[in-house]
């Protein structure tokens, strides 16, 4: 099993907006690519809430070709959005994880 792992450190003045545009839009837009089988959305807890919370959503996909797939055709435009919609309201990184 393969896991896009996207970890975000979300500002607390955008936080309500952020996270209905995460459940209603950006999760059910990445998950209609079909290249994804489930996905799970996780708030860290015991981390500095100072600046605001941070979340982790991840991608389930059986194959790296499926990953590498949506790497190519979708993700810029997706990532693009966030950015035109919140600007640096919130950072992100991605990482890539196998389970064993």
């Amino acid at each position: 099993m393969i896991v896009y792992n996207v970890t975000s450190k979300v500002r607390w003045d955008i936080l309500e907006g952020w996270l209905r545009w995460q459940l209603e839009e950006q999760i059910p837009a990445i998950m209609a690519t079909q290249l994804f089988d489930d996905h799970q959305l996780y708030r860290l807890l015991e981390q500095d809430e100072e600046e605001g919370p941070t979340f982790v959503a991840q991608f389930f996909t059986s194959t790296l070709d499926r990953y590498h797939q949506f790497v190519i055709e979708f993700a810029p435009a997706l990532q693009q959005q966030g950015y035109e919609k919140w600007g640096t309201g919130f950072i992100s990184f991605r990482t890539l994880l196998e389970s064993v």
